[in-house]
């Protein structure tokens, strides 16, 4: 693994270490030593990066958080090791802090290391995407938001405008982008127009309230997860920065965090708008839950799609009516869960091959034995085609 020391600062925090506590396992970079980071596991990296967003902020940190997570207990099956690398200073441009995201976030996922970056603000989803850019790999980043954040291309990238910046980005590697959370009074038509041109999904407040499991074929078909703090109701996350009304309450937070960090196809993670002034404790224990939660999700994979074999699966034929096709689908021995077949042209690269099984639950199987195509499986076959 190359050497990825030279971007952390070991900046130093008090702590207790108590017999199976986190603190007694956690491996730290420390002002003498950088740990030896091995395949497989989780690092966490902390960037107070605010420039695009909260200028007010920049030059100032808080890693609280830290303290709150090593006091909390092992999980009961975390067998893999965990390391924090402290703290990505900002460089004199924020390119450079970009740069220096990318390049540990390509490095770690090289390695199988899944890196959970918390910190500035959401634009840095842009520098964690630009980690994948440098392997050449298409991506699904699914946003936990209220807001769709797409922005204007022809204006500066910003915590609440990156994506469009995203996609006009060349070379482009984002196959898909998915939203849980989002608020229908913070959202335009024409970013909701642009979305459906775009094919992309989206899960709002209201239909997550309603059936929480809807989140879970979105988390599963991610390999980056961005976390927006500030989706989260005021209630719950008090603090000067988070004074919204509506949003997530901490539980279900901590509950979105677990299904993604089951999910054998995501490989980062990122917590962010989290500032450091105006916060009270709350913000602080909260992060570290949301970290624990993950983790403990991580540690329960259970070796399904795209790393374990569709060949092992239960296998279900739909045909439909006036419909050429058959809808294939799949469903997992090891985890019950369920995912749909989408034929692409012969004459598409490699590259989309890991994009056409697409996740999905028992619903869509329902919904395609009512014989009615299943609207993610039109979204799929329309980018794929």
């Amino acid at each position: 693994m190359k050497d990825i020391s030279i971007y952390f600062s070991p900046i130093n925090i008090d702590y207790t270490t108590i017999d199976g506590s986190i603190a007694s396992k956690i491996e730290i970079h420390t002002s003498e030593n950088f740990p030896e980071i091995k395949q497989g596991g989780i690092a966490l990296i902390y960037v107070p990066e605010f420039r695009n967003g909260e200028s007010k902020f920049q030059g100032k940190s808080n890693d609280n958080f830290r303290k709150y997570f090593y006091e909390l207990y092992n999980g009961h099956d975390w067998n893999m090791p965990i390391y924090d690398c402290r703290t990505i200073l900002p460089g004199n441009e924020i390119a450079d802090t970009y740069f220096a995201v990318s390049q540990v976030t390509s490095e770690l996922i090289k390695n199988k290391v899944i890196p959970i970056i918390i910190g500035g603000t959401q634009d840095l989803t842009f520098a964690i995407y630009k980690g994948y850019e440098k392997l050449e790999q298409m991506v699904n980043i699914c946003s936990v938001d209220n807001k769709l954040d797409l922005g204007n291309p022809e204006e500066t990238i910003n915590k609440d405008g990156y994506l469009s910046h995203l996609l006009t980005h060349r070379p482009c590697y984002l196959f898909n982008h998915s939203n849980i959370g989002c608020q229908v009074p913070f959202v335009s038509k024409n970013e909701q127009d642009l979305f459906d041109k775009l094919y992309f999904d989206t899960c709002r407040l209201g239909e997550f309230n309603a059936d929480f499991k809807k989140a879970e074929p979105h988390l599963r078909n991610a390999d980056i997860l961005s976390l927006d703090l500030q989706s989260i109701r005021s209630s719950d996350l008090r603090g000067q920065q988070y004074d919204s009304p509506n949003g997530f309450y901490a539980e279900q937070i901590c509950q979105i965090t677990k299904y993604a960090g089951i999910s054998d196809k995501l490989t980062s993670f990122g917590i962010l708008n989290y500032y450091p002034e105006g916060n009270t404790t709350s913000a602080d224990h909260l992060i570290a839950q949301i970290i624990w939660y993950f983790i403990d999700g991580v540690s329960q994979r259970k070796g399904d799609y795209p790393i374990g074999s569709k060949k092992d699966y239960m296998k279900f034929s739909v045909n439909l009516d006036d419909f050429q096709d058959e809808i294939i689908f799949y469903k997992s021995d090891k985890s019950d869960r369920w995912w749909m077949e989408v034929p692409y042209p012969s004459t598409k690269d490699s590259s989309y091959e890991r994009h056409h099984l697409v996740p999905c639950d028992h619903k869509d199987y329902e919904k395609a034995m009512k014989n009615e195509v299943p609207n993610l499986w039109w979204k799929t076959f329309q980018k794929l085609g």
